[in-house]
């Protein structure tokens, strides 16, 4: 297994600060890595996260609406033995259109975030 071998680090967003780190998971299930900056908690983005350019504040809200529906961008299996590819939007006119989705037919956003069309169902 890919991910068994070693410690993977993951990738840790700080919102506030619109910066991205990676760090080994923590040894201590209540201890959350915190921002360099600014103290808060990092949020876990995953090990196939691609962090925006600082200055792309509409990039970071798409992120921050992912990170907020419980989503972590993952292109490989737990183990890491299997490619399961993830698609998460891009844009915040995509992240737009999925909500009013998951509105629409009462899923939760999570579901319909996931998805690559959001008109079908999975």
């Amino acid at each position: 297994c890919r991910y068994a071998v070693t410690d993977h680090k993951q990738h840790y967003v700080c919102l506030a600060c619109r910066v991205a780190f990676k760090r080994t998971w923590p040894t201590e299930p209540r201890r959350a890595h915190p921002c360099p900056t600014c103290a808060r908690a990092l949020a876990l983005a995953g090990r196939d996260f691609a962090a925006p350019r600082r200055r792309d504040v509409r990039a970071w809200s798409v992120v921050a609406e992912v990170l907020g529906a419980g989503l972590r961008y993952e292109g490989w299996s737990a183990c890491g033995c299997s490619r399961e590819p993830s698609y998460r939007p891009r844009t915040r006119a995509e992240v737009r259109v999925r909500r009013d989705v998951a509105v629409r037919d009462g899923v939760p956003l999570a579901q319909v975030l996931g998805r690559r069309d959001p008109l079908t169902p999975e």
